[in-house]
């Protein structure tokens, strides 16, 4: 192409990445690095050959369908792309690419730190410090549980499950998963065909499914309430996954002890009813936020830009 082609990047990037695509591409930066209304993505769609978005972006049927739309890819910048309505995206011929593979180590991080976090109490604790309410050491002061012999229950078992299985053994816990299909690598009794006898039985309910109509409020009142009053519930994998209102009823009621979300249904709103619960670790997706990560998922757009422009195969396509 004589010209470059233009692109427009939703929110802002890692300054490394924002400057490979600076050196090839004529870049629309969105200086506010605030979300971007309907309006403004069909605009965009418009005015530029490829639209980078994020996982908080709605591609709706109306962006990708938009009169006079230029774009030929939307190249998203996350691994998820429920947000992205891929059957409009087929009907108008645009390419459709992720960022898979980058971020698994990040957040299998914040899994095991939302573990940590709500089976020892500490949000509760630095809350209690900071606000002036500590009164010093007791012996019955917040006590939490130990990881070491609790069985870790693992929604969905892909790369990012499988490194919080790993660190999670080197605290001694023991592992179990429920997936689509058994893992050969996995002892036989590890694997759970059903969702809500795992949830019966573990200490700690980790979720890393991914989202969707099949899968969501898979985590409603009923399985709550066949949980056990001491487990934990942890949610790094889709905000969808959780009914929200029933999970902070159980919350409120004791009837599991306690939860780590680091993300929500409705980003970045989150649901009242968990706001102020004191047994609930609220982080504000994190999942990915090493520069490590985000570089690497900055990066992989990058590629798939480069492919796509000079008509080669691209890495990461999902339509």
């Amino acid at each position: 192409m004589s010209e470059r082609p233009r692109i427009l990047l939703t929110r802002r990037w890692p300054e490394t990445v924002e400057r490979r695509l600076v050196a090839s591409y004529d870049v629309t930066f969105n200086e506010t690095d605030r979300p971007m209304d309907a309006a403004a993505l069909s605009q965009a769609m418009k005015d530029h050959d490829a639209l980078c978005p994020t996982v908080t972006d709605r591609i709706t049927r109306d962006v990708l369908l938009a009169e006079g739309r230029r774009a030929g890819i939307i190249a998203n910048y996350g691994a998820g792309y429920e947000h992205i309505d891929l059957s409009a995206a087929r009907e108008a011929g645009l390419v459709v690419t992720n960022t898979p593979d980058v971020l698994t180590e990040a957040t299998a991080d914040i899994a095991m730190t939302l573990i940590l976090m709500a089976m020892r109490r500490a949000g509760e604790g630095e809350r209690e410090l900071r606000g002036g309410g500590w009164t010093g050491w007791r012996p019955t002061h917040l006590l939490g549980q130990s990881l070491d012999g609790k069985l870790l229950g693992l929604v969905g078992f892909g790369r990012i499950a499988r490194a919080v299985a790993k660190r999670a053994q080197a605290f001694g816990m023991r592992i179990a998963y429920h997936g689509r299909r058994p893992a050969e690598d996995m002892p036989a009794d590890a694997y759970f065909t059903d969702l809500g006898t795992l949830a019966e039985q573990a200490d700690v309910l980790s979720l890393h499914a991914p989202g969707g109509a099949e899968t969501r409020h898979m985590v409603d009142a009923a399985l709550l309430a066949r949980m056990q009053r001491h487990a934990v519930l942890v949610n790094t994998g889709r905000g969808s996954l959780i009914d929200e209102a029933a999970l902070a009823q159980a919350l409120a009621e004791r009837r599991i002890a306690a939860a780590g979300l680091d993300v929500y249904e409705a980003e970045p709103q989150v649901h009242g009813g968990l706001i102020d619960l004191p047994n609930v670790v609220l982080l504000p997706h994190l999942g990915s936020a090493t520069i490590e990560a985000r570089t690497a998922m900055g990066m992989k757009v990058a590629d798939n830009l480069d492919r796509f422009f000079a008509g080669e195969p691209l890495l990461d396509p999902v339509a």
